[in-house]
Order: C-alpha cells, then sequence, then structure tokens
C-alpha cells in the first residue's frame, strides 16, 4: 500500500473514530466523515464498502493497539499479583491517554453493528487474559471464580478508575487511584 493511499485510510479512520464516539453511529454519516477527512465519498467506499465495514475496520484497529498496550512488559513480571498490577495500570493508563479509543470501545463494544466475525478475531489477541488467570487458579493464587466473571469485574473495574480519572469534575491523585482500585480487586480475587 503506497503511503498516500495509507494516508487517506488513516484520514479517514481518524475521522471516524473521532465522530463516532462524539455522535454515535447513527449520527454519523459517511457524507461527513468524508468531509472532515479531506476525501470524495467514493474514496470512503473504496476502501470501506459500507458503513459497517468501516466501523468493524475501526474496532479491530482500536483493540489490535489496546491488547499491544495493555500486555506491554507483563512478561517481565514474575507473581501473578505483578502481572496483573501490570494489566491493570497498562489498560487504564491506554484509557487515560487514548480517550477517544476508550470511549469508542465503551460505546460500541456491544453495539450490533460489530459482527461476530470481528469480535471472534479481536478475542484471539486476548486469549492471554484467560491463560493468565487460569494460571492464577491453578497456583492457588486466585478464587477459583469462573474465568469469564473474574476478566469482566477485573475489566469493569479498569473502567471505573478511568471514568474517575477522565471527570473532570475530580481532582484525584492518578497513581492513588490505580493503586487503592488494584487493592479493591485483588482483595476480590485472593484470600491475601
Amino acid at each position: 500500500m503506497d503511503q498516500q493511499v495509507k494516508d487517506k485510510k488513516t484520514a479517514i479512520m481518524d475521522v471516524a473514530l473521532k465522530l463516532f464516539t462524539e455522535r454515535g453511529f447513527h449520527g454519523t454519516s459517511t457524507a461527513q466523515i468524508s468531509k472532515d477527512a479531506g476525501v470524495a465519498t467514493g474514496t470512503l467506499f473504496n476502501y470501506f464498502p459500507t458503513k459497517e465495514d468501516l466501523i468493524n475496520s475501526l474496532y479491530f484497529e482500536v483493540k489490535g493497539r489496546l491488547s499491544r498496550s495493555i500486555k506491554a512488559g507483563i512478561d517481565e513480571e514474575v507473581s501473578i499479583r505483578d502481572k496483573l498490577r501490570r494489566l491493570w495500570s497498562n489498560f487504564i493508563m491506554w484509557g487515560v491517554n487514548n480517550p477517544e479509543e476508550y470511549l469508542f470501545v465503551e460505546q460500541f463494544c456491544s453495539s450490533p453493528y460489530i459482527t461476530k466475525i470481528t469480535r471472534e478475531e479481536v478475542m484471539k489477541e486476548y486469549i492471554f487474559l484467560s491463560e493468565l488467570v487460569q494460571e492464577g487458579v491453578t497456583s492457588g493464587v486466585l478464587k477459583d471464580y469462573t474465568p469469564e466473571l473474574t476478566m469482566k469485574v477485573f475489566f469493569h473495574g479498569t473502567k471505573a478508575v478511568v471514568s474517575l480519572i477522565l471527570d473532570s469534575n475530580v481532582s484525584l491523585d492518578t497513581e492513588e487511584l490505580i493503586e487503592n482500585g488494584f487493592r479493591i480487586i485483588w482483595n476480590g480475587l485472593t484470600d491475601e
């Protein structure tokens, strides 16, 4: 893919992310995305034949970046606690540093626009999470809860912390929120 094509596609996806986050899927037209991206509507449809294709491509991209971000440094950690703590902090900092992407995932992760195939492909990048939880249960560090429940509670906890940090009316220390939030989750998952 030559640079000009890549630049146009990136511009379309960047604008779509911004508009979808601000206006939702229904409130964002492909004509508006094209206009704001500085490309013809036909150009948009050359890259993304339908609005649903654009949404799914964007979802796949954002979730891929999220996966890479939350994995950073986990292999350097030895204990389950330290791995989960790193994962916790990585997710929160990704949300704080990428608020549009965070809001996009939040708003649209359960959207009917995201196809089953896209969800399944994206989840392949997150297999390491269930493996980490299973490792914690097998080693006796984590309580033997349903892994899916453990992961949901964990990630809903991270979302609560991100929301508090991004809330402009709250002036709490980020590191303290990250640490206190992790302690709450950790205490629920272990007997420590």
